[in-house]
């Protein structure tokens, strides 16, 4: 079966439920301080936007059972995000899964995985390489934008921080299994990237002066993986849609992304 003919394809619904516990172990896994007590305390809390995504994580990971591309090569290469509404203390969602559209990039194929829900849409794009070369379109560049008037912010990661985030629910081996990185092409375990999106969302809004449970969208392309204690540094442009990069060094780790605030 080629790539191409995965899109538009159902991928079910579920349901799942969370609680007051899950909101706040995801706030810490991101990056969240104790000072930030209505992320943080359940009698103050707000849900972070960007927790949905993990409890749409199946969906990507239902794609890759069903044999669409090899799981052990794919990577997730970008992220989009639109809040419909804002998330419950606790509760249960109804998620409605589908494929998307499928670029065909020559000599790999980008699957977008879109999920919807009452409080956001999201969509996963991945990228998997063997896949391509199927006739399809190429879709776009995703070429860096220029970011001439920034800002740079500062975003610390941890040690140990891509082993707390995979207990959300991403718990794909590449992430805390030294040989499975390496099947992936990384030295060494890496950060996931949702993760890293939701470090950087805590610091751009402390930034701009915004409350980070106020996000509205958000999005960004994984361009280099991130791994555990190393020092990110945000280019931020601000306005009324806030765009963003981020580098560790020399090396452009977040490109093209986007976010603003309710």
């Amino acid at each position: 079966m080629s790539a191409g003919a995965w899109a538009g394809r159902s991928l079910g619904e579920r349901r799942v439920t969370y609680d007051e516990r899950d909101a706040i172990l995801y706030a810490l896994a991101v990056g969240a301080s104790a000072e930030h007590l209505d992320l943080v305390f359940e009698d103050h809390l707000r849900v972070l936007p960007t927790f949905g995504l993990t409890l749409a994580q199946w969906a990507p990971d239902a794609l890759g059972s069903l044999g669409a591309f090899d799981t052990t090569t794919a990577v997730h290469g970008a992220q989009r995000l639109e809040v419909l509404r804002p998330l419950p203390r606790s509760g249960e969602l109804r998620l409605v899964a589908r494929v998307g559209a499928v670029w065909d990039k020559g000599a790999a194929a980008v699957f977008e995985v879109a999920v919807e829900c009452d409080h956001f849409v999201a969509t996963w794009s991945i990228f998997a390489p063997g896949c391509g070369g199927f006739g399809g379109e190429r879709g776009s560049s995703g070429a860096p934008g220029d970011l001439a008037d920034h800002e740079e912010l500062a975003v610390p990661t941890f040690p140990t921080q891509a082993a707390t985030y995979r207990l959300l629910g991403d718990r794909h081996h590449m992430h805390i299994d030294p040989a499975a990185a390496r099947a992936a092409g990384q030295p060494r375990p890496f950060l996931h990237g949702l993760c890293t999106l939701g470090a950087i969302v805590l610091r751009v809004a402390d930034h701009v002066g915004a409350h980070p449970a106020d996000l509205g969208t958000l999005s960004g392309r994984f361009a280099a993986p991130v791994f555990p204690g190393e020092m990110l540094v945000a280019r931020v442009d601000a306005g009324q849609v806030t765009r963003f990069d981020a580098s560790v060094g020399e090396r452009r780790v977040i490109s093209n992304g986007q976010l603003s605030f309710s």
